[in-house]
């Protein structure tokens, strides 16, 4: 039987790139997100492309009942989930704190933590019953290393790193697998996101170096993922070559 994957955030960047490398590899996948569309279309590529079974659920990862809905439904055979990847997370606005907006905290607050809290509690349930399991989940340089005016979105990818060895301590004496995956500067839709669509502004920030793919860091998961079964690796963090830091790039 094909182990299971489920993947938050599929519809774009770091978890479409995981859908395909897992999806290549022979898993099942379980891929949520808040565009139906997308993860049609993306279900439809990677079972025409790999002949593997998916199941796709749409929802807002910071809305608790959502979460518990759409997961609590699935198919009990697809709760038999070998790998989480908690990849759902985002950046709003990019403000010191006197003048950031508390719509932009509650989305990062709400997503990055919660909802990654949401999906994990129930994962790691089944994972619990199951006897085995792997979470992993997706951090960034960016809860190593605070920089000027990244400070909620800092702490939230701090927070994720707490959250992380916590989990791991929690899930020890069930022989639960719980890995940190902190990437530099990927360019993806996240700086489109933290700055509300302005496609100019986004583009700068990658000008002069070559930055991560979303295939660099899904190749990155699935090493991790695919390590033999008494080796596990705590927290690994990967950047440009260009990248020293959260903030030290050399641009040509």
């Amino acid at each position: 039987m094909a182990k299971i994957a489920l993947i938050t955030g599929a519809t774009a960047g770091i978890g479409e790139a995981c859908a395909h490398l897992f999806a290549r590899e022979g898993y099942d996948l379980i891929l949520t997100g808040r565009r139906q569309d997308r993860l049609d279309q993306l279900a439809q590529r990677l079972n025409t492309d790999y002949n593997v079974r998916i199941a796709v659920a749409a929802f807002d990862i910071r809305v608790k009942e959502q979460v518990m809905h759409h997961l609590d439904t699935l198919p009990d055979e697809m709760k038999k989930v070998d790998v989480l990847v908690n990849n759902a997370g985002l950046s709003q606005g990019l403000d010191p704190i006197q003048k950031g907006t508390y719509e932009d905290w509650d989305t990062m607050i709400d997503t990055n933590i919660k909802g990654l809290l949401y999906v994990s509690k129930i994962v790691s349930n089944w994972m619990i019953d199951n006897g085995y399991g792997h979470i992993i989940n997706l951090g960034s340089i960016a809860g190593k290393n605070v920089y000027a005016n990244g400070n909620v979105y800092c702490a939230t990818k701090a927070a994720v790193d707490a959250l992380n060895q916590g989990m791991r301590i929690d899930l020890l004496p069930h022989g639960i697998k719980v890995t940190a995956v902190h990437p530099g500067a990927v360019e993806t839709e996240f700086s489109e996101v933290r700055f509300k669509g302005d496609k100019d502004r986004a583009k700068k920030v990658y000008e002069g170096f070559t930055p991560l793919t979303p295939a660099d860091v899904a190749e990155t998961i699935w090493y991790v993922a695919s390590r033999p079964a008494h080796v596990n690796i705590n927290d690994l963090v990967l950047m440009p070559t260009a990248q020293a830091t959260g903030t030290l790039i050399h641009r040509k």
